[in-house]
């Protein structure tokens, strides 16, 4: 690309190099999470949520199990200050939920802002500044001490009107831009704050240090964050929180590592929404919690139903393959990983397995709300035999032998190529259906009786034609008896027979399903299916199936050999 040299990194490392944090294998507890849906999310829309949205919003925050809802700017905006007075009034804020508010550090703003939380039962107030290198020679044109003088003013502000205004408040100050600021400086002015704040243990403070625009690989901005957690004043009564954009793409990554570093707190929203390319998602960051066995503390167990709200509220649209929450993330349509799935579905339903290890499928689909049918095993053109088989099993009972599942794998594949769409479970049922159970033309089977000798002796009953007719048999067993005249009396022949049979439920009035493999003189087998009350006749029915597919077969190739002799 062109113009690459007017780029330079416009990250600062910290003074000193410290990766403790690389020691760790994996994150051991959930942060404390605060969702910030309602003031970043709703910011970044094209048209904001009204009244009523924002307070549904806020319900199903709630029920999600978020204990920390930033819920806006009250005084940046009178649909704001109306929602926050709203909640309050009221009494729409659970005892156990502190809701958080936004604020500038200027007086008159700050003013509003108590005056908006007046009633409110705990709240966190959340004091914020520019403080990078851009932002201060840009945009403010301000000294560094000009900038500390405005944190720290605000930081009084704060104390003063919290102290006229009844409700239990929390302080939290954020240098935004702090992934642009130099770390000394935003060392420095934290401290500054602090110093105003004087947090104790039974009065903590947050320190939030947002990847405002995120600059750097991740393990630079977790990198900053230990530093800072090492040289924070009064850090065991400071909580150290996270506020990750994901401009690089590494919102995820930078908020695993940097919780690994020190942070303890975690600032998001749900499927990444927010300014520019979003907030970091907080939906994956639990899930990812989850996987390793660590209680996430927030419930995702309906993912489905998250989705509806988040879409219908905010009209954006959770993508396809959004981790964990797309449509197509489990969705598996290679025949190989299929196969690979419901190879380890069935080992978990023959083993007391404790933990989730089915390939693949990196956290079992149910726990969120999804489902194996249609979620996980989805059949196309790339699909294989163990997909397909394992559709068939799980809606139909059916539990077809290795060898038909592949023979039934191509057919349905070839389906799928030739319509181009993905077929679903019913329409992969018809096909089974109509290709191998109880088939009935070119011979269709009426009826059938023995009589027991030294061998079996059988006597079927047979329409040919139009004809109806009975041959003879006799062989080692039933089903060897009607083979045998089959093969004697129609002028059929094949051999290497393979039977399976099974019941498709449990109960007196259940089917009996059968299937039946023979091989032709060339060499190709051929399968057919029966299903029937009685067992004996579904294995009649899946031999004559298996017969009739083959004729059918042959009697095709014979006619185009002359079609082609006679060009």
């Amino acid at each position: 690309m062109k113009n690459f040299e007017k780029y330079t990194r416009g990250y600062f490392m910290p003074p000193q190099t410290s990766l403790k944090w690389t020691q760790k294998e994996y994150i051991t507890e959930a942060p404390t999470w605060c969702s910030v849906d309602l003031r970043d999310g709703n910011q970044a829309l094209v048209v904001p949520m009204n009244l009523e949205e924002k307070l549904e919003f806020f319900q199903v925050l709630v029920k999600l199990g978020f204990k920390e809802i930033e819920v806006g700017f009250p005084a940046a905006s009178e649909t704001e200050y109306t929602f926050l007075r709203t909640l309050i009034e009221q009494d729409l804020i659970p005892d156990d939920v502190t809701i958080q508010v936004l604020t500038q550090s200027r007086e008159h703003i700050i003013q509003k802002t108590f005056e908006s939380l007046k009633g409110a039962k705990q709240a966190v107030v959340h004091l914020y500044n520019s403080t990078s290198v851009a932002q201060r020679e840009q945009v403010f044109r301000k000294s560094k001490q000009e900038i500390i003088d405005i944190a720290v003013t605000g930081a009084e502000l704060l104390k003063k009107y919290a102290a006229e205004t009844e409700g239990n408040f929390k302080f939290q100050y954020s240098p935004e831009s702090f992934t642009g600021t130099e770390i000394d400086f935003a060392l420095e002015i934290c401290n500054a704050v602090l110093d105003v704040w004087q947090p104790t243990a039974d009065s903590k403070v947050i320190i939030n240090l947002p990847a405002t625009v995120s600059m750097s690989m991740s393990h630079v901005y977790a990198s900053q964050i230990e530093y800072m957690s090492d040289h924070l004043k009064y850090r065991d009564n400071v909580i150290l929180s996270l506020h990750p954009h994901n401009d690089r793409g590494t919102g995820i990554a930078d908020t695993e590592l940097a919780l690994l570093a020190g942070g303890q707190r975690v600032e998001g929203t749900l499927f990444g929404n927010g300014e520019r390319t979003g907030n970091v998602d907080i939906v994956t960051l639990a899930l990812n919690m989850y996987s390793h066995g660590v209680d996430p503390k927030l419930n995702f167990e309906n993912i489905p139903e998250i989705i509806e709200v988040y879409e219908r509220m905010t009209k954006m649209k959770v993508n396809e393959r959004q981790p964990y929450a797309g449509k197509l993330v489990f969705a598996a349509f290679s025949g190989s990983h299929q196969d690979a799935i419901a190879k380890g579905m069935k080992w978990r339903e023959e083993h007391d397995c404790e933990h989730w290890t089915v390939p693949y499928l990196p956290i079992d689909p149910k726990d969120i709300g999804r489902e194996y049918e249609g979620d996980v095993i989805r059949i196309n053109s790339q699909s294989g035999k163990g997909g397909i088989g394992y559709l068939l099993e799980q809606h139909y009972g059916l539990d077809l032998p290795p060898k038909m599942r592949e023979d039934f794998g191509y057919r349905v594949k070839n389906v799928s190529d030739r319509l181009a769409k993905e077929l679903v479970a019913n329409e992969i049922y018809d096909i089974f259906k109509e290709v191998y159970v109880n088939i009935q033309s070119p011979v269709e089977f009426l009826n059938y009786r023995f009589s027991q000798h030294d061998d079996y002796e059988t006597t079927i009953t047979v329409k040919q034609n139009g004809e109806v007719q009975e041959i003879n048999g006799a062989g080692n067993g039933r089903l060897d008896a009607i083979s045998n005249a089959l093969q004697s009396k129609l002028g059929v022949s094949y051999s290497n027979l393979v039977y399976k049979e099974h019941a498709l439920e449990v109960g007196s009035s259940s089917q009996a399903v059968s299937y039946v493999g023979i091989t032709a003189p060339d060499g190709k087998v051929h399968w057919g299916c029966g299903i029937d009350v009685d067992i004996m006749t579904s294995s009649v029915k899946a031999l004559f199936s298996a017969v009739n597919n083959m004729t059918q077969e042959q009697s095709e190739l014979v006619a185009a050999s002359e079609a082609i002799s006679k060009k």
